[in-house]
């Protein structure tokens, strides 16, 4: 199971170290005698005898996720779950979840795992596992109830949309999926689908293209980009795919809360892929982070066309910073930004060309998929250029919610935003 609440693993921005212990002022000594003073009492007090570390590591996690939908304080056991999750190789069922409201939300399943075989959805609600309601239940404790020994079985109880909640049962197995599959649709137009950002998929999306070519007879005459689905993943591997086609242009900005903390990432000054051929970019709903990022930038410079529907809005960084033996904490330390300086955070990338999926092939959840559904959220602060966002505003305005398609079509023959973005290579291809 891959857990990660959309994290998008960025880069330390001016952090150098935390220390554990500081020399607070006068008034936050006051505020931090009266946090000592509360744990005291629950120790001496509650109806139930409770470690002192369990009060410490449940005020340090109150604290952070009440920050925004992504900040928190990971264990020792949670922070090894993360790195693991970042490599790529884990155990579970292979989904991406958020919590909203209290209840864990599937964002994706990942291709090719026991989730995506099970055929969950984008917008289930898991509100059960193994007979257990996870009604309040943070994500965390959603992790380990359903990560386990692979081979061993797991039942989920889903609400999906108007329908009865139903529930299912799922063998876990050591998720790796690969991040990148690809085909040759006809008439030598190639489609290549990035269903995460992994460490390995700037090889791997390489590999693809070369091999379109081959199967092309040289001949290849377009590219369809599908990060539909695709929750994000590392931000390094978003820039290298995106890089392939920019020729040394920058992909993204990262700002922090100070000025110096801002960074442009470009991209490495080398020949495009594709010189000279047309690029769709599909998206979705459920396309996230370092998928918005790649969009965003191809779109900016004018190196795609983006098609399909509003994607999801989450254009936060998250830096994960070791404590020395107690965990990590995963904080909020900046915003993406795309070339020209729009952010994503709040609202995401709207499309050039709006294709909705067809009502009886979107999927049955009745909630939307977007960061600014999620409470806490943190707003969009509008474009590096000083505007105000209204701009941004307007475009996502002009293209309202629209539920992604069903997994299991996406890339099929039943697949109508692909066939929409072929007939679109067809009318633009040299």
């Amino acid at each position: 199971m891959r857990t990660s609440k959309l994290i998008a693993i960025g880069i330390v921005l001016g952090f150098a170290a935390i220390p554990l212990v500081a020399i607070p002022a006068s008034s936050t000594l006051s505020y931090l005698e009266l946090i000592a003073g509360i744990m005291q009492e629950v120790q001496r007090d509650y109806v139930h005898p409770i470690q002192m570390d369990v009060l410490a590591k449940n005020a340090l996690k109150g604290m952070l996720t009440r920050l925004d939908p992504h900040s928190d304080y990971l264990d020792e056991q949670e922070y090894r779950e993360t790195q693991a999750d970042i490599s790529g190789k884990f155990g579970g069922i292979g989904i991406e979840i958020s919590v909203e409201d209290g209840v864990p939300k599937i964002i994706a399943p990942i291709d090719g795992t026991p989730a995506a075989k099970a055929h969950l959805e984008p917008g289930d609600l898991i509100v059960g596992i193994g007979g257990q309601s996870t009604q309040g239940m943070d994500s965390v404790k959603v992790i380990n109830a359903i990560r386990g020994k692979p081979g061993s079985a797991v039942t989920l109880m889903i609400s999906r949309g108007d329908k009865a909640p139903f529930s299912v049962t799922l063998q876990r197995d050591t998720i790796r999926a690969p991040s990148v599959t690809f085909q040759l649709e006809p008439e030598g137009f190639g489609y290549v689908r990035i269903s995460q950002f992994m460490d390995d998929t700037p090889k791997n999306f390489k590999d693809a293209i070369e091999t379109l070519k081959r199967r092309a007879g040289g001949q290849l005459k377009g590219l369809v980009l599908d990060l539909r689905n695709d929750p994000g993943g590392l931000l390094l591997s978003a820039v290298a795919v995106a890089g392939d086609f920019l020729q040394g242009r920058a992909v993204v900005t990262i700002r922090g809360r100070r000025s110096s903390d801002t960074q442009v990432l470009k991209s490495e000054a080398r020949s495009d892929l594709l010189t000279g051929m047309p690029i769709v970019v599909l998206i979705n709903a459920a396309s996230a982070s370092a998928s918005e990022i790649v969009a965003g930038a191809l779109q900016d410079h004018h190196r795609a066309t983006v098609m399909g529907t509003q994607s999801y809005g989450k254009g936060s960084v998250q830096t994960v910073i070791p404590l020395k033996g107690r965990g990590a904490l995963q904080l909020t330390t900046a915003l993406y930004y795309t070339p020209n300086g729009r952010s994503i955070q709040d609202e995401g990338i709207s499309p050039d060309v709006i294709v909705e999926a067809p009502k009886d092939a979107q999927i049955e959840s009745g909630i939307p998929l977007s960061e600014n559904a999620l409470s806490g959220a943190i707003a969009n602060p509008g474009s590096l250029n000083g505007k105000s966002g209204a701009t941004n505003a307007k475009r996502s305005a002009a293209t309202p919610y629209s539920p992604p398609m069903k997994p299991d079509i996406i890339g099929t023959p039943q697949d109508t935003q692909l066939k929409s973005a072929i007939s679109y290579l067809q009318n633009h291809a040299p």
